[in-house]
């Protein structure tokens, strides 16, 4: 098996069942994403990416809340694609919402959508079961249009809560094979500073979660 391959192949036995309660059972732990769809705010016509969509939760949310955008999604997971397919043709969403599957690290939204470029891309707690972190963060940036924006939330380092709470959820996220993405302030920074955008992190909830935006420049 090739390491894509591999990666595939866990995702899938992750959430073969998972998937089933996963929107029901993740609200409780993944807190922001609301909050990010709120902040998103495509303009009319403007196309929005998730990166690693899984049941499709954000992007039925999101284009109920925007109803004059078109909405695209990724996941390597083929269970959390049927999943995600199955969700959006229970709404009248379907024709608004593109779903394909992918590596984060690698993919070409052209020729998977006709769309080479997106006003907004975001990752809602899926960066932490990346490894290759930089590789996807670059990537994102490189398929935004100018004056585009990477919006991501995820486990922060639970800093302004007690040792105990966060010695216990790392281990069990580690269950799941996701690690808290530590150094993403630290990659932001550096990152948009060489390729000409601009960061800002938000450390919610007590740390519990982080919440960046990377802006492009019209210029860049």
């Amino acid at each position: 098996m090739t390491q894509l391959a591999d990666s595939a192949d866990l995702l899938d036995r992750i959430y073969r069942h998972q998937r089933h309660l996963y929107d029901f059972t993740r609200k409780y732990y993944l807190p922001g994403r609301d909050r990010m769809i709120e902040r998103l705010k495509p303009a009319a016509g403007e196309s929005v990416l998730e990166i690693g969509c899984g049941t499709a939760r954000n992007l039925v949310v999101a284009a109920r809340r925007y109803p004059q955008a078109r909405f695209f999604g990724i996941d390597l997971s083929s269970a959390m694609l049927a999943t995600a397919t199955r969700k959006i043709e229970r709404t009248d969403l379907a024709p608004r919402i593109h779903l394909a599957r992918a590596d984060a690290t690698d993919f070409d939204p052209g020729r998977l959508f006709g769309v080479p470029e997106f006003s907004r891309i975001f990752l809602s707690y899926s960066l932490s079961m990346i490894d290759e972190r930089r590789v996807v963060i670059e990537s994102a940036l490189s398929r935004l249009a100018p004056g585009g924006e990477l919006h991501i939330i995820d486990f922060g380092g639970q800093e302004g809560l007690p040792q105990w709470f966060r010695a216990g959820l790392r281990r069990w996220l580690a269950r799941f094979h996701v690690t808290p993405c530590d150094e993403l302030e630290h990659d932001l920074h550096h990152i948009t500073a060489r390729v000409g955008a601009r960061a800002t992190v938000e450390r919610p909830y007590r740390g519990y979660a982080q919440y960046a935006v990377c802006c492009r420049t019209a210029g860049s």
